[in-house]
């Protein structure tokens, strides 16, 4: 008798703590102010599905929480408009999408230097290792990905070679995505002197944990005067000795120049905080950077301008200018993503500037290397299709790349998915080129894989895909 009391009152407190929890989570979700759709996948999952939706919240819930991504240090000052207060900007003769990441006080155009685009996996992995052999003081990389397989085990022993050279390695691997090669996959490189950060733990067993919260940020810098940056992770999918029909298309660009001091700040700013380096301050070669310079009297001049988002960067100003370039086009937007699912606003901004007829163009893999991804694209590209979009299914392979380019004027590339979880959970990197010469490269390159593409045709869905694509969509937000 008393044990079937003392059941009843253990079930009655449970239900009581059970919902005060769920009640608490979704004030708190609410309180978060998320886009609609993903405050809506979040609550149905802890209201319809508790004993799933909460503990996987509490892994992967919450974006910018003071507690997870606030003992980060921010890499940005404060937002404040150009021009106000303290801090005046020149905004003369500069896009509207610089003016928006200004701003956000993120840095500006540089301008000098060279930009080079590599599109090919063997010609990147050929120009990584000699930049690695050439190096004299410093070696710095960044991945998301570092293969468990002939091309990261060549890179590590590279590496390895140059620190027993004396040559200082910082090689930093996000927890989750070098999860098989952050131990022992780089013992020696550690032996050598080399120094190896694990960005943000998946287990709760260290501080400054998360598990959604991921380093998407890609870049090598060799002695503060070169970098790689972009979409390649260092492992075979994306790169390689030989050239491989198999082979992700995938592309990274090659930077010198007054950039270069942006970008090794975004990266002491990673490193310090991954590992106990914390009093750490870059030293780079690169040109010191004008402040407020404005707009290149020659179009065709280098200019890069580097962007980083993330729980580190308030607000979200790389997506405000993906949707100030959206909405400011006039003759162009191609888009070329591995996975296409724009949040509401850059999609509303994409079909308006369709109906309005501008050249907008989205090219995507005819199949990607997630399923999920696949089926919740499928209402976005058949809306984009009625309105006017041209949609180009890449078939031979997998394209990891990620590029926009807006007019003549603009292009963006770097880390970032068109997905909602690149726009708002990642930490990513961008780099916005605004030289004439170097966006007809990326132009003609998108072309040239337009023109080798298939056209997407609309086919009637059936019930069973309808709702598959319906759920994917809801917990899009969540992959």
């Amino acid at each position: 008798m008393k044990a079937e009391i003392l059941s009843l009152l253990l079930n009655h407190i449970s239900v009581i703590i059970g919902f005060c929890l769920g009640f608490w989570l979704v004030a708190r979700v609410l309180r978060q102010h998320l886009r609609p759709s993903v405050s809506i996948a979040w609550l149905l999952s802890i209201i319809l599905i508790p004993y799933v939706g909460v503990p996987v919240y509490f892994l992967f819930g919450g974006r910018k929480l003071a507690s997870r991504a606030g003992r980060k240090k921010g890499l940005y000052p404060e937002s404040t408009p150009p021009g106000s207060g303290n801090k005046s900007v020149e905004t003369s003769g500069l896009d509207p999408l610089e003016c928006v990441m200004l701003a956000a006080g993120m840095p500006p155009s540089r301008h000098g230097g060279r930009i080079e685009f590599i599109a090919d996996g063997k010609e990147a992995y050929t120009t990584l290792l000699r930049l690695i052999g050439e190096a004299k003081q410093s070696i710095h990389v960044m991945t998301f990905i570092l293969g468990h397989d002939e091309v990261g085990r060549s890179v590590v022993e590279q590496l390895t070679v140059k620190a027993n050279e004396g040559v200082k390695v910082r090689l930093l691997l996000d927890a989750l995505g070098c999860l098989t090669t952050r131990g022992y996959f780089v013992r020696k490189l550690r032996r050598a002197g080399g120094m190896v950060g694990v960005f943000s733990p998946v287990l709760p067993l260290r501080r400054k944990w998360s598990a959604n919260l991921r380093n998407h940020r890609k870049m090598i810098i060799i002695d503060g005067k070169t970098a790689l940056i972009g979409g390649m992770n260092l492992g075979k999918e994306y790169m390689g000795p030989n050239s491989d029909p198999k082979r992700w298309l995938d592309t990274t660009l090659l930077v010198e120049g007054p950039a270069l001091q942006d970008m090794e700040e975004i990266f002491a700013n990673d490193w310090n905080y991954a590992t106990k380096e914390a009093q750490w301050i870059p030293k780079s070669d690169a040109p010191t950077p004008v402040e407020n310079p404005s707009a290149p009297s020659d179009p065709s001049a280098p200019s890069a301008q580097i962007a980083a988002s993330g729980p580190d960067v308030a607000d979200d100003p790389i997506h405000d200018a993906i949707l100030t370039g959206c909405m400011e086009a006039k003759k162009r937007i191609w888009i070329v993503t591995p996975y296409f699912i724009p949040d509401e606003s850059i999609s509303r901004a994409i079909l308006l500037q369709a109906r309005l007829g501008r050249d907008v163009r989205v090219l995507i893999p005819k199949k990607s290397n997630h399923s999920l991804a696949d089926l919740a694209r499928g209402p976005f590209l058949r809306r984009m299709k009625e309105c006017g979009v041209k949609i180009h299914l890449y078939p031979v392979g997998m394209i990891h790349a990620k590029h926009m380019i807006l007019d003549d004027n603009v292009v963006l590339a770097g880390s970032m998915n068109l997905d909602l979880r690149s726009l708002y959970l990642n930490y990513e990197i961008g780099v916005f080129i605004r030289s004439r010469q170097d966006i007809q490269v990326v132009a003609d390159w998108a072309q040239s894989l337009m023109d080798r593409s298939e056209d997407f045709v609309e086919t009637e869905v059936g019930r069973v895909k309808g709702w598959m694509e319906d759920l994917s969509v809801l917990v899009s937000p969540l992959l």
